[in-house]
């Protein structure tokens, strides 16, 4: 069936910054975190600007709620090798964002960072993941708690109630299986739909509010285009993966060959004088030292040749593919920023040869979102 209501990426953007759909943000959030949440307002940091270009990966919303907290709603459509440290990197700024200088330390805010992504991050069989600090003993395993009077200052009963507290949806690991009130809201966010079924908090009004039929024109419009955008990026990424992946085989292969021959004959050799001096002792004690070493040397370096080359070529090969994928991945960077921006600096372009193939697929991400060669490159390693 096709998806009839608005991504929630763009519902972010768009709609839900508005309050008469703060009710939309309140249920999804209170099916989260498993009590409920009033929001007070919707934020602006450095962190989450309202005018993001449509283009960009990454979609976020800060709201405050009603105990003061602060509540981090991000979005991420590309994969991204350093997103647990983006998130901590998010959370720190806001820490330090909202406490002015010279408030004592007990004016902390609490800060819930909600990760949406859209890529397999991590390792890891479930699809809803939460992070919550706690100390424990080393010796006796018991857990730090408040004392009473902390308790009582902070409204607190445990320690990682001050602490930020991280909650990351997998959502393309759900099998689409609803089993309870939050799963309907990952069903959602997977999907854009909504079924007439589902009764969790907040999705009677987001399917009210957030269809696509109900966008006055010039907006229906720039949401066609966001979904186009994200359509090519995803084309892009894939087509330049599926490309490098072919043609690094292809030249693995060769460069494999190549090399294992080479290694496979100094293998070879080396097992040839091994086996050779071995079997030439075995072979002395009945015919003479001196004519059995002659005669296993010589039988060892064929036998050990023909062995060395076989594992050598095999060996070669893997070692081949993976430096042909690492080249085509380096080619397709460089095609991507060329189709873009036109002509490479030669200080970028060489840079770029001296990458890995992590550090290649996360530039990848970014070759698609940047505005300029300048900003690019200072994604770049020094």
């Amino acid at each position: 069936m096709a998806a009839t209501h608005i991504r929630f990426d763009w519902a972010i953007k768009k709609q839900l910054r508005d309050k008469a759909n703060y009710v939309v943000l309140e249920g999804f959030i209170s099916e989260l975190l498993g009590e409920v949440i009033t929001i007070e307002s919707i934020l602006e940091s450095e962190s989450n600007p309202q005018t993001q270009d449509n283009k960009l990966n990454r979609v976020d919303i800060l709201a405050l709620n009603s105990a003061g907290e602060l509540l981090l709603v991000e979005v991420q459509n590309s994969s991204e090798n350093d997103y647990f440290q983006r998130m901590l990197f998010g959370v720190s700024t806001l820490i330090t964002e909202y406490l002015d200088k010279g408030e004592p330390y007990s004016q902390v805010k609490k800060v819930y960072s909600i990760n949406i992504v859209y890529f397999p991050l991590g390792q890891g069989q479930d699809y809803i993941y939460d992070g919550k600090l706690n100390f424990i003993g080393r010796h006796i395993q018991d857990r730090l708690e408040p004392s009473n009077l902390q308790k009582e200052l902070f409204t607190i009963e445990q320690v990682y109630q001050i602490f930020p507290e991280y909650y990351i949806l997998r959502v393309k690991q759900f099998d689409d299986v609803t089993k309870n009130s939050l799963d309907e809201w990952i069903y959602f966010l997977k999907n854009s739909e909504i079924k007439e079924e589902f009764q969790a908090r907040g999705l009677a009004q987001a399917k009210e509010n957030l269809r696509i039929e109900s966008l006055p024109n010039q907006e229906k419009a720039a949401y066609q285009k966001y979904l186009e955008d994200k359509r090519y990026e995803i084309s892009m990424l894939e087509g330049a993966e599926a490309v490098g992946e072919l043609r690094g085989r292809e030249e693995g292969i060769k460069q494999g060959r190549e090399e294992g021959i080479k290694q496979g004959r100094e293998e070879g050799i080396k097992q040839g004088i091994e086996q050779g001096i071995e079997q030439g002792i075995k072979q002395g004690i009945e015919q003479g030292i001196e004519q059995g070493i002659e005669q296993g040397i010589e039988q060892g370096i064929e036998q050990g040749i023909e062995q060395g080359i076989e594992q050598g070529i095999e060996q070669g090969i893997e070692q081949g593919i993976e430096q042909g994928i690492q080249q085509e991945r380096r080619a397709s960077l460089e095609r991507i920023l060329q189709l873009r921006f036109g002509t490479i600096p030669s200080e970028i372009s060489e840079k770029i040869q001296g990458l890995d193939i992590q550090q290649l697929d996360t530039l990848m991400a970014r070759a698609l979102t940047v505005t300029s060669l300048d900003e690019f490159s200072q994604h770049l390693p020094n």
